[in-house]
C-alpha cells in the first residue's frame, strides 16, 4: 500500500490562514445583519408602528452593505 504524503508545517499554516480568513468574512456579514436587523425593530418600536416598515428596509440594505463589503474585500486581494 502507498502512503499519504505527508503535509508540511507550511501546508497547515496555509489552510489555518485560509480558515481563518473566511471565518472572518463570515463573523462580518453576520455582524453587519444583525445590526440592521436590531436598528430596524427599536425604531419600529420607538415610533410605535404597527407594520415592521425600518425593520424591512433595514434588514434589506444590511443584506446589501454586507454583500458590498464582502465583494469588496474579496476582489482587493
Amino acid at each position: 500500500m502507498s502512503e499519504l504524503p505527508k503535509k508540511s508545517p507550511k501546508d497547515y499554516l496555509r489552510n489555518t490562514q485560509g480558515f481563518i480568513k473566511y471565518s472572518n468574512i463570515a463573523f462580518r456579514m453576520i455582524v453587519i445583519i444583525l445590526v440592521g436587523v436590531f436598528s430596524g425593530v427599536k425604531l419600529d418600536e420607538y415610533f410605535e408602528l404597527e407594520t415592521a416598515i425600518f425593520t424591512l428596509v433595514l434588514s434589506l440594505v444590511s443584506v446589501a452593505a454586507s454583500m458590498y463589503v464582502i465583494i469588496r474585500e474579496i476582489s482587493s486581494k
